[in-house]
């Protein structure tokens, strides 16, 4: 049996997504300063959003994947968005 999820991914290209995520951390503690009001989560959660998908996509791999695993994560991350939403909307409104 042949393995076909052999990859190579050079040391370069986590490089750069290691600096990516620092420069997104930097960018998470700069707006952190400043009172944005309701808009602090929303900020908060986009930026971490964009570093946890370049650590599923180059960290974990996900980006070499067959389509059937990025979709039932893809499913399992749309899920769990709606229970968060349905959290801040519940607390928001009592």
């Amino acid at each position: 049996m042949t393995d076909d999820h052999s990859h190579i991914v050079p040391y370069q290209t986590f490089v750069i997504v290691w600096c990516a995520l620092l420069v997104l951390t930097g960018i998470t503690v700069w707006v952190a300063q400043y009172n944005l009001g309701a808009w602090n989560v929303w900020v908060a959660l986009t930026i971490a959003t964009f570093k946890s998908g370049l650590v599923v996509a180059y960290f974990m791999h996900m980006k070499y994947e067959q389509w059937l695993f990025k979709l039932s994560l893809l499913s399992a991350l749309a899920i769990l968005a709606i229970f968060i939403g349905f959290t801040f909307f519940d607390v928001l409104y009592r």
